[in-house]
């Protein structure tokens, strides 16, 4: 594979991230990196003490270094760059906080932010090489996620495969590769993607190995790329490629979509609910529906959400959830909090997912309904529809077409500063004081010379 024959889909992605340079990129879609990665840190933080999180933890321990250069957020611990991401990546995809992009169904920050901040300390990188490495990290796991289509996500999780190459495609931008080894970096990513949704049936812990993986997957990709590792070409389009394995409907052209002119970065949703993306339509629309009419929980009789296919694939699996995580991919349950408590935040869910007896029977008056047109504009809008029958015998519905958090209702900067802090706060992960220094650290990363460290022991800087 020379230069002079890069003129394939994952060639070009490639070329355009070996290419990209933070000059070119609107400072808009720059100044939104930032508030994603303050969001994701929020995230990684009220990761600490989950038990998922410490297993994997304990993992790093036994088979990592001892010290090292990277920072494990949970702990404060160091270690090489490789765990360092591995265990920020389970840790910021515990709680169900972190950032989703609604047209990829991917959440690219548990898998980009945690790889690319590890290697940034390791390698003494700036704060405007991290966000470049980043940005890039987004624009290619959302065309991946894109081209994988709506089949690819009936049984994969986007976040574990489309992530890794998101991860390898940011990483190797971060260290320097020329569009040809990233190409390598890229192929060796796509084959170890993967990520199954079984694990939602019986409430396994896979869900946070995913981004695990994924992140420390993408990172060896990219290093092994940097040593002349060579992995294939046409990894995601070939012939015996991911599309080919794990979708059908798969759509070439989504690869390079408006490389270089629609920034997809700017496209993704912050998620306001600390559960499953499917939920959040609906309950933002049956919390409408209770403020508009007076209404409280035991006025409501039944409730359907209205819904696209991939809720009902998600989140049909959990009939009665067995533990707080599984809870969060519970429509009953997230209605249920809504309706009693009136918010379904980290909180709730911990309080009173499985010990309210009041969410408990709200649950019991849940159903899903598909609903076609709220399927037909899926996964470009998630639109929520509720139909609510009364105890007195009325007939209401609500709709929300932008859930909160979404680009065209997204968070305000002190909204945003606030759900971080709340974060950080959660298991003790941080202070409010700390990650206040932490997130102006992050405002202000793009000033020239700015080390990319944010959260250092060492560092005053």
């Amino acid at each position: 594979m020379s230069s002079e024959t890069l003129d394939w889909p994952t060639a070009r992605l490639c070329s355009f991230v070996a290419e990209l340079d933070i000059r070119r990129i609107p400072p808009r879609v720059v100044h939104f990196a930032k508030g994603l990665m303050i969001d994701w840190l929020g995230s990684a933080l009220a990761g600490k003490g989950a038990p998922q999180v410490e297993i994997i933890e304990n993992f790093a321990r036994a088979m990592g270094p001892a010290d090292g250069p990277s920072v494990v957020l949970p702990t404060r611990r160091r270690t090489s760059p490789y765990f360092a991401a591995m265990v920020n990546a389970a840790a910021s995809h515990a709680v169900e906080q972190d950032d989703v992009h609604n047209g990829s169904v991917f959440h690219p920050a548990t898998v980009i932010f945690p790889a690319v901040l590890a290697v940034a300390e390791a390698e003494k990188k700036t704060g405007q090489d991290a966000l470049t490495a980043c940005i890039a990290g987004y624009e290619i796991g959302i065309r991946v996620g894109e081209f994988l289509g709506r089949s690819h996500y009936e049984i994969f999780h986007t976040t574990g495969t489309a992530g890794t190459v998101a991860a390898a495609a940011a990483v190797g931008k971060l260290v320097g590769l020329d569009a040809v080894r990233l190409n390598h970096a890229l192929g060796s990513a796509g084959t170890q993607a993967a990520g199954l949704w079984e694990f939602l049936r019986d409430a396994a812990d896979s869900k946070q190995l995913h981004t695990a993986r994924a992140a420390a997957n993408g990172l060896a990709a990219a290093y092994l790329a940097r040593d002349g590792f060579k992995g294939a070409g046409r990894i995601l389009e070939g012939k015996k490629g991911m599309a080919a394995g794990m979708s059908t409907d798969a759509d070439p052209a989504r690869l390079t979509d408006g490389l270089g002119s629609r920034w997809a970065t700017e496209e993704t949703s912050f998620k306001w609910h600390a559960s499953c993306r499917h939920t959040h339509p609906a309950a933002d629309a049956l919390q409408l529906l209770m403020r508009r009419e007076g209404l409280g929980h035991g006025d409501i009789a039944e409730v359907v959400a209205h819904v696209h296919q991939g809720a009902i694939d998600v989140l049909g699996a959990v009939d009665i959830p067995q533990t707080v995580h599984q809870a969060k991919f519970s429509m009953g349950t997230v209605l249920g909090l809504i309706a009693v408590h009136g918010i379904a935040d980290l909180d709730a869910f911990e309080r009173h997912a499985l010990a309210s007896a009041d969410v408990a029977d709200f649950r019991s008056k849940v159903r899903m309904e598909f609903d076609p047109e709220v399927d037909s504009l899926y996964p470009k809008r998630w639109v929520g529809k509720v139909s609510v029958a009364t105890v007195d015998g009325r007939k209401l519905t609500s709709r929300a077409d932008e859930p909160k958090g979404d680009p065209g209702n997204t968070l305000a900067r002190q909204e945003l500063e606030a759900k971080a802090i709340r974060l950080a706060e959660f298991r003790g992960g941080a202070t409010a004081d700390e990650m206040r220094g932490y997130i102006s650290r992050i405002w202000d990363l793009d000033r020239p010379g700015r080390s990319a460290n944010i959260v250092s022991s060492s560092s005053t800087d």
